[in-house]
């Protein structure tokens, strides 16, 4: 089984695997039917003041990428969403999904990193 990155906004490509929402904040015009989540790990997301400063700007990923793992690393919840990841590693995929426009540049792609190293 893997880890999928997807964003929220496109036809979901992969209804079978396990979907989390990865981002602190509901993504606009998206219902919560439509988004056919498994889990919002809201508590998982960068904090308000790291994505106010990022603003995905991607002239500042790299300074992001550490800032977040940084806060990965002091989050209690990470503890449990890794374990919660690794569980439904094995028996299926997990996905996760993100808002962002940029899909290259975002945090679920650092998440993604991440849970891979974990």
């Amino acid at each position: 089984m893997q880890i999928k990155l997807e964003r929220i906004y496109t036809k979901p490509a992969d209804l079978s695997g396990y979907r989390i929402l990865v981002d602190r904040l509901w993504p606009r015009g998206i219902s919560k039917v439509n988004a056919a989540l498994d889990w919002w790990a809201k508590e998982i997301a960068p904090s308000k003041e790291l994505r106010e400063w990022f603003h995905h700007d991607p002239q500042l990923f790299a300074e992001f990428k550490q800032r977040y793992l940084t806060e990965l690393a002091a989050n209690p919840f990470t503890t449990e969403f890794v374990a919660q990841v690794n569980k439904q590693l094995q028996t299926q995929d997990v996905i996760l999904l993100y808002g962002a426009k940029d899909q290259v540049d975002n945090q679920a792609v650092v998440l993604k990193e991440y849970l891979e190293k974990a």
